[in-house]
């Protein structure tokens, strides 16, 4: 079974604190994946960042994405629905103390789908992270977009360091609908 991991496509990192132009054009692609997702039973499940003053990031970041803020909320465009997954995470990577390795075993998931930002910080580090617990990883190029290194730079990185598959969301709507 394969699972969709959205991670962080959060107000403050689309409209708010740490807004990047960029970060808007993943939306289109990244709610038809969603959409497909639910319809054809894989699970959705939401990566957020929420931020307590102590975290290490908060010191190199400053104040974003806050744990009960508006900022750490979903965008509206794709909010979580009742049967979606949301595991707040404290670190870039979506695996880090969230439970999120366990309820994929739970579920039995073999192959992880990563979208969302950035892909230079917690799409890259959430991917490391599924590969070294044994997933499969794959990266709709369209879902996904960076921060600071150029989108293309950091997709073959991931190719390369985590034999991630580079593909788009219609390919992976298109290999859901064929099982």
């Amino acid at each position: 079974m394969q699972a969709l991991i959205v991670t962080d496509v959060l107000n403050d990192f689309v409209y708010g604190k740490l807004k990047s132009e960029k970060a808007s054009k993943i939306i289109p692609a990244t709610k038809k994946l969603i959409l497909e997702a639910r319809s054809t039973i894989v699970p959705v499940i939401y990566a957020c960042d929420a931020h307590l003053r102590s975290d290490p990031e908060i010191e190199l970041w400053g104040d974003h994405a806050m744990k009960g803020t508006d900022g750490a909320k979903v965008i509206d465009e794709i909010k979580p629905q009742k049967r979606d997954y949301v595991l707040e995470k404290r670190t870039y990577s979506a695996f880090h103390e969230t439970g999120l390795d366990l309820l994929l075993r739970q579920i039995e998931v073999k192959s992880v789908v990563i979208a969302g930002l950035y892909t230079d910080i917690c799409v890259r580090h959430s991917a490391a992270d599924a590969f070294y617990r044994g997933y499969e990883v794959s990266i709709p190029k369209d879902c996904v977009e960076s921060l600071y290194e150029e989108n293309n730079e950091a997709l073959k990185y991931l190719a390369k360091m985590y034999s991630a598959a580079l593909t788009t969301s219609e390919g992976i709507i298109k290999s859901w609908r064929e099982k």
